[in-house]
């Protein structure tokens, strides 16, 4: 690969993986201070990514390609109703969990998703994977072991329906042809849903708008989602499948560096070991295939 490339790849792959961290951390800075409440963040925050991918789709030339059905991007509805489980959960978890923790949870849910469903559709996992697995589970289950700082129950289950929503999300979209169109066909879908939970935050009377709770949700909408899963298809036709699995484990410890720098929050030695177990644990499943196969060839 030459030099340009290379370079390229690396800057997209960074700013996508600064833009995923930051939807937490503009998330818990928004609801910690209680700026927004989750249900408005949730609907400007799509609400946002849908002008953002718009444009960009609009910019890139994807009109001009619309009339060509192969390239249209046409997204799915299941694809969507993910994007806005995803979403909601995302927003109300943030109110009871830290920034690192719940990244932690979000993206050991999407890896931990996408491995079951392929081992539900008959992949075989070699030792090395099924260890991965365990240690991955271990650390989940040593999170909540009950002592004084265990994260909420419900802000884990928030989290983990979440990540279980975004990984399914994933999988759906692998096979598209423009990944920029179908983004911008699914959050539009969302519109629906998000119109009901606007009506249920104001009929609720929960609805709590502040300028910066506002503005947070926007830069999450616009920048850290909208253009940052934009970035991130670019980046990937650089990557390897492999590559681009073990760079995401990168986003829950950027989270947390962004949580004590941002928001003042403390990382505990529970949180430090529960990661450890499960982002290593995960490693060792998504990595671990590949170099234990590559050692069986050269020793044969």
């Amino acid at each position: 690969m030459s030099q340009r490339p290379l370079l390229s790849t690396f800057v997209f792959t960074a700013f996508a993986l600064l833009a995923f961290a930051g939807n937490s951390i503009l998330c818990r800075l928004a609801l910690g201070e209680q700026s927004i409440d989750a249900g408005s963040f949730t609907v400007i925050r799509l609400l946002s990514g849908i002008v953002s991918l718009s444009l960009l789709w609009y910019l890139t030339g994807g009109h001009k390609t619309a009339v060509d059905k192969q390239n249209t991007g046409r997204g799915s509805w299941s694809a969507a109703l993910m994007l806005f489980i995803y979403a909601l959960g995302f927003s109300y978890a943030y109110i009871s969990l830290d920034t690192g923790t719940g990244a932690l949870i979000l993206f050991g849910a999407v890896q931990l998703t996408m491995i079951m469903l392929s081992l539900f559709r008959g992949t075989r996992l070699l030792w090395v994977e099924w260890l991965g697995l365990v240690l991955a589970f271990s650390g989940f289950v040593y999170l909540l072991l009950p002592v004084l700082n265990t994260p909420s129950l419900w802000g884990f289950i928030l989290m983990t329906s979440a990540g279980i929503a975004w990984g399914i999300y994933t999988l759906i979209g692998r096979g598209s042809v423009n990944p920029l169109a179908d983004t911008q066909v699914n959050f539009f879908r969302t519109l629906p849903l998000v119109i009901l939970t606007l009506i249920v935050t104001l009929v609720l009377g929960n609805a709590v708008l502040t300028v910066d709770g506002v503005l947070l949700a926007i830069v999450s909408g616009a920048v850290a989602s909208g253009l940052g899963y934009a970035i991130w298809y670019r980046a990937l036709s650089g990557l390897s499948a492999v590559q681009a699995a073990v760079l995401q484990l990168l986003v829950p410890v950027i989270a947390a560096a962004g949580g004590v720098v941002f928001t003042h929050e403390v990382i505990s030695i529970r949180l430090l070991i529960a990661a450890l177990l499960v982002l290593g644990g995960i490693l060792l499943v998504v990595a671990g295939r590949y170099y234990l196969l590559q050692w069986r060839a050269k020793l044969l």
